[in-house]
């Protein structure tokens, strides 16, 4: 008993950290001390941290390749490019200028992944927002919602749809009969949802752009390369393959391609990647292991089980909620591996099965950890010398993400089994 107090004490003490960010220190810091304390205090052998920690490696290559793409965009200017069109189409409309920004964001996170989204539009959109001359928060709140709202369209929309299914992942036609009715629920209802949060900004003016600065080489080659990253991910998920890998080759490569043409030195580039992201996911990940000893995956695989024996209708309905909340209290990402296995102890069937993917990527839109995009939409804004507190987030989150969810929930129960 004490063994078991002992990690959920750690867990909770380091998911706190992630959350409240004490002393404003990097989220990192808390998993990776957690992560660290349970090997220390002999609640987790270091080969079982290690063997945690590799789990993540198509996770870890994926995140590079994506920030390796968005700082060699920033830094050739492709953003301010694109800052630019996005004005002209406006026509002096913030309305105009809010459904531009987040179409983009939704078919970015449909071909590209949620973590891609505020990895690489974040910065594309205060760009924009500062061509525009417009208050950047409504808009930059567009990477943070719909980067969750529009990650289950495909598999590839969101890593963590790999981490929940893991190799029983659905054919496509199959994943799109079950998930394309209730993402275009909640991708439909969030936009509904944020354009009234936001209505008063919405009023304001967007600047006129007359002329713009034509796009540099090193900004052509970086445009071509994330067109190129869509195609191999979409290869890739065609094929059942991992993401990881050629994400970071496409990341990798693009790189090394605009340096040897503009003669530089990489360390600029090198320095903007967010490496701090790393050691965030790989804590996570020794986190879960340490609850795994706990035992508490096999009881909630026995519950599970009996539940959808007793139920299954209601069973989807209350695992899609639980799964949000809990998605929201300790990161989606170990919720998702904590749902993953126990799903698959437990047998459910496809509706049950949606309803738990369903929360782990649409619940973590409550708070600012819900999920790793989101995080990482935080450390961008920093970057830009924005700041959103943990409350004001949920303030918004706890009107945009219930009636999504339910939504959701509901086209997602009314197909037939």
């Amino acid at each position: 008993m004490a063994f078991n107090s002992a990690i959920w004490a750690i867990a909770a003490v380091a998911t706190f950290g992630v959350i409240a960010r004490p002393w404003n220190s990097p989220e990192f810091v808390w998993a990776t001390v957690g992560a660290a304390m349970l090997v220390l205090f002999n609640l987790l052998s270091w080969q079982e941290a290690v063997a945690a920690v590799g789990k993540g490696t198509d996770v870890y290559l994926f995140l590079i390749g994506m920030m390796l793409l968005s700082e060699v965009a920033r830094k050739e200017g492709l953003f301010d490019w694109l800052a630019t069109q996005a004005v002209r189409h406006a026509r002096g409309s913030a309305k105009r200028l809010f459904l531009i920004i987040y179409v983009v964001g939704t078919l970015m996170t449909v071909f590209l992944s949620n973590d891609a989204t505020t990895v690489v539009m974040t910065p594309a959109v205060y760009a924009t927002t500062r061509a525009a001359q417009v208050e950047p928060l409504p808009y930059l709140f567009i990477c943070a919602f719909v980067a969750n709202a529009a990650s289950f369209v495909l598999p590839i929309a969101n890593p963590a749809n790999l981490v929940v299914f893991g190799g029983q992942m659905p054919a496509l036609s199959e994943w799109l009969r079950y998930f394309a009715g209730p993402s275009l629920a909640a991708i439909l209802t969030t936009y509904v949802v944020l354009r009234l949060t936001q209505g008063p900004a919405l009023d304001a003016k967007v600047a006129a752009i007359k002329d713009a600065p034509p796009l540099t080489l090193g900004g052509k080659l970086a445009a071509i390369g994330i067109v190129l990253t869509v195609v191999v991910l979409l290869s890739a998920s065609a094929f059942d393959r991992p993401l990881g890998f050629p994400t970071f080759c496409a990341g990798a490569s693009l790189t090394a391609l605009v340096l040897v043409i503009a003669r530089q030195s990489p360390l600029p580039i090198l320095k903007g990647v967010s490496w701090g992201v790393l050691p965030l996911v790989a804590g996570l990940f020794v986190i879960v292991a340490g609850l795994n000893e706990t035992g508490v995956l096999w009881a909630l695989a026995r519950n599970l089980h009996d539940a959808v024996a007793a139920s299954p209708q209601a069973t989807s309905w209350v695992a899609g909620i639980v799964v949000a909340v809990a998605s929201n209290l300790v990161n989606n990402l170990p919720v998702g591996l904590i749902a993953a296995a126990t799903s698959h102890a437990a047998q459910v069937p496809p509706q049950v099965a949606g309803a738990i993917l369903i929360g782990v990527d649409l619940g973590p839109n409550l708070s600012v950890t819900g999920s790793l995009a989101t995080i990482l939409w935080l450390i961008a804004l920093r970057r830009e010398g924005e700041n959103v507190t943990p409350l004001r987030y949920l303030k918004l989150g706890f009107i945009v993400m219930p009636p999504a969810l339910v939504l959701s929930l509901l086209v997602l129960s009314a197909l037939p089994p």
